[in-house]
Parts: C-alpha cells; sequence; structure tokens
C-alpha cells in the first residue's frame, strides 16, 4: 500500500485524492506534476478502479512508458501495463481498428488501413494538385496540406468545407481550389485504405458524434480520464474529451497555462484557460511550490508572466536556497557573447566544481547555434545539440558545403550527386544512375563525363541542356576561386538558387533553413577574420572547406557523447532542467521573434517561451545578447529584449 498522505504534500495530496468531479490541476513549473499524475492512476487503483478502465492521454509515447514505469513502481508491475494508456492518436486508432467493421458507413476503411506521415500525406496532395492542373507555385503542397490540417481539427469534413470560414478565407486569397483539393485527398485516401493523422482524431469524433451508442461504449468503460500537458490540447481533442465525459464527468486535467508554447502546431490555450466552464462544476487546484530552482529563479519568472494578461494567476514559490540573481551579459557581437557563453563556463568549470553537464545553452532559433558550436570546438569542450542536429550536419548547410567542395573538387562524387539536381533543375534520379553507371563503365568521375557533351550522346537532347548549364555554372564558380572566400561563398549561395528557394519560400522551417544559410556566410566572414593576420594574400574557399571538413570530423569522437554541454531550442528543452542554464541571442526580434508581434496572443506566448526557458535553471541562469550581429552580408545593430525589462530589477545583475 502506498502512504499517499506521507509522500505527498498538502496540496498534492488534494490533487491525488480528489474524486468529486472534473478536475484541473495546474502544476506550475517544477512543482511535480508527473508525481501528481502518477500518484493519482495508483490512488485510482487502490480505490477499486480496473486498470484497463483508466484511461490516460499523454502527448509522447515516452512519456506515456516513464509514467507506466513510475506506476509499477508503486503497484502491481501487470496493473500498470494493463491501464489504457497513451498517446491521442494511438489510443484513438485503436478504437477505430476495433470499430471499424461495425461502422462501415461512418468509417468506410478496412481495419488494417495505413497512417500517413506529413512527408506520405503530402505527396498524396502534391499528385492531387497536378492532375488538377493547378499552378504549384500558388497552390503550395505545404501551405495546402496546413490547410486541410487546420479543417480536420476544426472537425470540419470535405463536404463542410464550401460552407465553413475557412473557405471565404481561401476565396479572399484566391485559393479557392483548396477545398476541391481536401475533397479529391480524401477520395485518394480511402481508395488508399490510410488516414493521416488529423484523421484519426477527426474520424475519431465523427464515429462517436454520428453513432452515440459506440460512444456511450466508451464514454462507460472509461470510468476516468486523466490528461497530460491539456494545455497543448487542441480543439478536436477537447472536444472528443468532452463526448467520452459528458455522462460521467470523471477527468483529471493536468497542465500549466504559463508553459502553452505550440500554438503553431494547433494548441488553443483557451481549452485550460476556460476549462470550469467546458467541464461544469470543475475543482482547480494550484500546484505552486517549485522544487527545481532558487527563489530568486523562481521570484524573477513569476515577474515575468505576470506581465501577460491572458491566464490563470497563481504565485509560484520555492523554499529552496536564495541563490544568485540572474546575470545579463550584453556584447559588442555575436562572437562576443559566444566567447563569453564559453569563458563563464570555462570559469564555472574550473572555480566552482561544476562538470560540463551541469550546462544548457538555450536559443529561439536553430541558427544561433553556429558561433556558439564554433567556440566551444574551438576551446576543446564536448557539447550535444538536442532535439536538433549540428549546425554543419543540418540538410540545407551540407548543401551548400557540397557546392564548394565542388567548386574546390569537381572530381567530388558524393558533393555532385547531392547537388545536381538541387535546387530542382530536371535533371532526376534515373539521369543520375545513368551517369554513375557510365562512369563506372568507363572508369573516370562523373565530372569527367558531364564536361564533355559528347559523352552524353545517350540521353534526351532536353537532359543534356540541363546538365551542360550545371556544368558552365559549376566552372562559372571555378573561375573566381582564387577569390576572397567570403565573396565566392556569397555567389555560391545567390547563383545556385538556394537562397531563393528558402527566402521565398511559405514553410515556417525554410526561414530557419534560410537563417542556416546565413549563418554559412558569417562563419566564412569569421573564418577570414581569424586568419586575416596569416601571409596568404587571399583566404580562398578551399581554405574555409578544409576547415570546415576538420571540424564536421569531430562530431565522430565518442567522448562527445559522455560528459558535455548541452545545446538545444527552448522548445525542446521544456520538461527538462538543468543546474546552470544560459539564454542566449536574447535581442529584439530574436527573442521574442519578429513574428512575435504579429499579434497580442503571438506575443504572450513568445512570453511564455521565454518563462519556460527561465524556470529549466535549477541554480543559475545567465541571459545574453550581442549589440550587433552578421546577418545578410553584413554587421546589423540588434536592441536588447524587452522580455529582459520584464523581470524585476532586483534579480538581475
Amino acid at each position: 500500500m502506498v502512504d499517499f498522505r506521507k509522500e505527498l504534500s498538502d496540496i498534492q495530496f488534494k490533487a491525488v485524492t480528489y474524486m468529486d468531479g472534473p478536475e484541473l490541476v495546474i502544476a506550475g513549473a517544477g512543482s511535480g506534476k508527473t508525481r501528481v499524475l502518477t500518484y493519482k492512476i495508483a490512488y485510482l487503483l487502490e480505490n477499486g478502479i480496473q486498470p484497463n478502465r483508466i484511461l490516460a492521454l499523454t502527448f509522447t509515447n515516452k512519456a506515456a512508458k516513464e509514467m507506466k514505469k513510475r506506476i509499477a513502481s508503486l503497484v502491481s508491475g501487470e496493473a500498470a501495463y494493463k491501464i489504457q494508456m497513451g498517446t491521442f492518436h494511438s489510443i484513438f486508432a485503436k478504437i477505430l481498428r476495433f470499430e471499424i467493421d461495425y461502422n462501415k458507413e461512418l468509417l468506410p476503411y478496412m481495419k488494417n488501413f495505413s497512417i500517413y506521415d506529413s512527408d506520405d500525406s503530402e505527396n498524396v496532395i502534391k499528385e492531387v494538385i497536378e492532375k488538377m492542373g493547378l499552378d504549384p507555385k500558388k497552390y503550395e503542397t505545404v501551405r495546402v496540406a496546413s490547410r486541410i490540417s487546420t479543417a480536420k481539427n476544426s472537425m470540419i469534413t470535405p463536404d463542410q468545407y464550401v460552407f465553413s470560414q475557412m473557405f471565404e478565407h481561401d476565396k479572399d486569397s484566391k485559393l479557392e481550389k483548396i477545398g476541391e483539393i481536401y475533397k479529391k485527398y480524401s477520395i485518394a485516401l480511402k481508395m488508399a485504405n490510410a488516414m493521416d493523422f488529423d484523421d484519426l482524431l477527426l474520424n475519431t469524433y465523427l464515429l462517436f458524434n454520428g453513432a452515440d451508442n459506440v460512444r456511450r461504449k466508451y464514454a462507460n468503460h472509461f470510468q476516468y480520464i486523466l490528461v497530460d500537458e491539456y494545455q497543448d490540447t487542441n480543439l478536436i481533442q477537447k472536444e472528443i474529451l468532452l463526448q467520452l465525459t459528458k455522462d460521467k464527468n470523471m477527468i483529471c486535467a493536468v497542465g500549466d497555462d504559463a508553459q502553452s508554447i505550440y500554438a503553431f502546431r494547433g494548441a488553443v490555450i483557451d481549452n485550460i484557460l476556460n476549462f470550469a466552464e467546458d467541464f461544469s462544476g470543475a475543482e482547480i487546484i494550484k500546484l505552486e511550490e517549485n522544487y527545481r530552482s532558487t527563489q530568486i529563479i523562481v521570484k524573477a519568472a513569476n515577474s515575468v508572466i505576470q506581465k501577460n494578461r491572458h491566464q490563470i494567476f497563481k504565485d509560484l514559490f520555492s523554499n529552496n536556497d536564495a541563490g544568485e540573481p540572474i546575470t545579463l551579459l550584453r556584447t559588442a557581437n555575436d562572437r562576443g557573447e559566444s566567447s563569453a557563453i564559453v569563458n563563464t563556463i570555462k570559469q564555472m568549470v574550473c572555480n566552482e566544481k561544476y562538470s560540463y553537464n551541469d550546462f544548457a545553452i538555450l536559443y529561439r532559433s536553430n541558427w544561433l547555434s553556429r558561433s556558439l558550436e564554433e567556440e566551444l570546438r574551438r576551446e576543446f569542450i564536448p557539447y550535444r545539440i538536442y532535439g536538433g542536429t549540428n549546425f554543419y550536419q543540418r540538410k540545407e548547410v551540407k548543401d551548400l558545403l557540397a557546392y564548394f567542395r565542388l567548386v574546390v573538387n569537381p572530381d567530388d562524387e558524393q558533393a555532385l550527386r547531392r547537388i545536381i539536381n538541387f535546387p530542382t533543375r530536371g535533371i532526376g534520379n534515373t539521369t543520375i544512375s545513368r551517369l554513375v553507371d557510365m562512369s563506372a563503365a568507363c572508369h573516370k568521375s562523373i565530372w569527367e563525363i558531364i564536361s564533355h557533351p559528347n559523352n552524353l550522346y545517350s540521353l534526351q537532347k532536353g537532359t543534356v541542356k540541363k546538365i551542360v548549364d550545371f556544368v558552365r555554372l559549376i566552372k562559372s564558380w571555378q573561375n573566381y576561386e582564387s577569390e576572397n572566400a567570403y565573396d565566392i561563398a556569397a555567389k555560391i549561395c545567390k547563383e545556385s538558387g538556394m537562397v531563393d528557394l528558402l527566402a521565398h519560400s511559405s514553410k515556417p522551417e525554410d526561414l530557419d533553413r534560410y537563417d542556416n544559410i546565413l549563418q554559412v556566410l558569417a562563419s566564412v566572414k569569421d573564418f577570414i577574420e581569424d586568419h586575416k593576420d596569416d601571409e596568404e594574400p587571399s583566404i580562398t574557399l578551399e581554405d574555409y572547406i578544409r576547415e570546415v571538413a576538420l571540424l564536421t570530423d569531430e562530431e565522430n569522437d565518442t567522448n562527445m557523447k559522455r560528459e558535455c554541454v548541452k545545446l538545444m531550442t527552448v522548445h525542446s528543452s521544456k520538461g527538462l532542467e538543468f543546474p546552470v542554464v544560459f539564454i542566449a541571442g536574447m535581442d529584439d526580434n530574436t527573442f521574442p521573434c519578429r513574428q512575435a508581434y504579429d499579434s497580442s496572443s503571438s506575443y504572450e506566448e513568445e512570453r511564455r517561451l521565454f518563462y519556460v526557458a527561465l524556470t529549466r535553471a535549477k541554480k543559475k541562469c545567465f541571459l545574453t545578447g550581442a549589440c550587433s550581429r552578421f546577418r545578410n552580408g553584413n554587421m546589423q545593430p540588434y536592441e536588447k529584449s524587452p522580455f529582459i525589462n520584464d523581470i524585476d530589477k532586483k534579480y538581475l545583475k
């Protein structure tokens, strides 16, 4: 038997043992959210609820597995693994597979249906757009996919779409065909006996809405429903929960509105703010003691989040040591910022008995990691990128470096094969395969073959012209190889088409990739600056690519996976904690990002993101920024982040 009274604080005990109706547990940062959820389930089991009649919904499979392990340590392991616990998508997929044979009208699929990921879905949408003869630049696949996803998560079917506000918005945007694409896309999925991730939610909602006997079956079966990270739910997830609980209303949702940072994924903060209205008679219990951080860090975080108007008010506190004020480091430029961070880490390791494992460097966008990584390498400090890829291993960076490598060494086959058709220039995989075969048969490099058009007689004339144009492009840069490395690198960026491809894309991730391309140029500039006192009259692209090759090879060092400094975006850091945290890039239009100024709700979400960053720190927190950064080919001034002014000055030094 678990001694709940002994092992929980008074407020945690209240949250765990409350059984009189719907319950919302507002779990402040570091307040023991997972502990409460785990003990809540153990309490339900000890009070006679069968494990298979408890439904626990999480947002990741990892979270579900971790919770089951914790529950198994409290109660019978067998009981723990019979609990219906998993992500919304995994639980609802099981329900759909079971119900398909009995509800063909509502679920016109076979129970062995496939689940398409985003790449699969986008490929189908792309084919639909092509078959409809629509302009792919106007009807961008990713943009259309996003609209369809929004429709599904708003419970709008293809037949309903043309009567929705979304359709009116499409007409205003001259994209009136999206509704038709949505309908044809849905038909194509059914023809393939497939659902996408959004269908798992939409079809569950439609099943429960269209067959009340099925809804009642599951509503009666699940005696108690628990939801983790409720602030991250979207509209349709909330509606399904209402369908399942409207008879019994036995639900416990756990979350923190102050950590709602996923609006870009469809999360609706109003779900947690309006919980008491959606679930009548709900008890709201606030976990306000932070067990993680020093008192000063907690008070500083409070002073930030209290600036938001759209929130459930709570007063987070800590009984830990008072701790030190948050340190603000602002340097002349981004290289100075990286140097200040790394030097501080070195001093703390040498003088204060910290280890590299104790440090995390957080940033708003991935592009900020480039100069940090280079400085850590320069000082031989091991590090690891979490929730992302090493800067020089990111696709767009490797693509650009492949161009550099090919200019320097045209016989580099891997570089050539990587970029001969990127950006797309009509040299497809079949042609590349034939060139590879010709190279093997002639014992010549592919470059040698394509440099002489007479070798390409077996290919179609149109294909030969495209290859000749590609060769001419590469040779045009080789003619300038004696130029300054930065000038030729900038020329390649522009003339290859990579900059235009990414800069004019509507994909949010492509904006990050564009920023990463600019960071490559900044690294070339830094390389030239570092070698300006060398005897060489001009630092060439060949000099740069040799250094970069050595830097990327270091990533294979197994020591890098041992004790190391952690680098990650703030989004990736959610749920984690570190003794010492650096929040880099604390500049206006960086953190908060430019898009934050589009609306008050966007700005408040960005402030919540900063709150999440602050509350990752246990003992010490540093905020760093730069007065200027190398962007778009030159040094640009940056103002201090307004979020710094949100912190009560008595908590800053």
